[in-house]
């Protein structure tokens, strides 16, 4: 069974789904299609069925990536449906746990950055009202995060460890 992960920010158009494709170039690049599957969201419904932002496929594609995808609302029922939900800042983290009443969920959502290998940045800021360089930051951030879970996944739980979700 492959672990699912669901990328979160504001209006999945910038941030989550460039995420999602760099995490599925990561994927191709240690060949572990199948093993990991990703997919976005964005917690409120301003894009709906939009692509991702053409400045954030403009920043993806001087790095050889290409963003696809159609925006879509993050929805109650994706806390069973994903084992990993990667919130993009702060406020997207609070607005996800506000849908788990139980608190049932809560050791499956975390904020991205906190798998930066080699960036301090607490938060992926939303690069939507800024210039050119808030793109680049955002993908360079962006592919050092999902660098960085996707090494923890392949030393947990892709090889088999026993780490749990609560131990990061």
């Amino acid at each position: 069974m492959p672990i699912r992960l669901l990328f979160v920010c504001l209006g999945n158009i910038c941030r989550s789904p460039s995420a999602e494709n760099i995490m599925n170039h990561l994927l191709q690049q240690r060949q572990l299609e199948g093993k990991v599957v990703c997919e976005s969201a964005g917690t409120s419904s301003y894009h709906l069925g939009s692509p991702p932002d053409r400045r954030m496929n403009v920043a993806a594609q001087k790095r050889g990536l290409t963003l696809v995808g159609s925006a879509r609302q993050f929805q109650p029922e994706d806390f069973s449906q994903f084992d990993w939900i990667l919130a993009m800042d702060r406020s997207n983290y609070r607005d996800i746990l506000s849908l788990d009443s139980t608190g049932a969920y809560r050791e499956r959502v975390r904020l991205l950055c906190n798998f930066c290998r080699d960036r301090d940045q607490q938060e992926v800021p939303d690069p939507y009202y800024g210039g050119e360089a808030g793109f680049d930051n955002v993908i360079e951030l962006l592919l050092d995060a999902c660098n960085g879970l996707l090494d923890f996944l392949e030393s947990q739980q892709l090889a088999g460890g026993k780490s749990e979700i609560s131990d990061i």
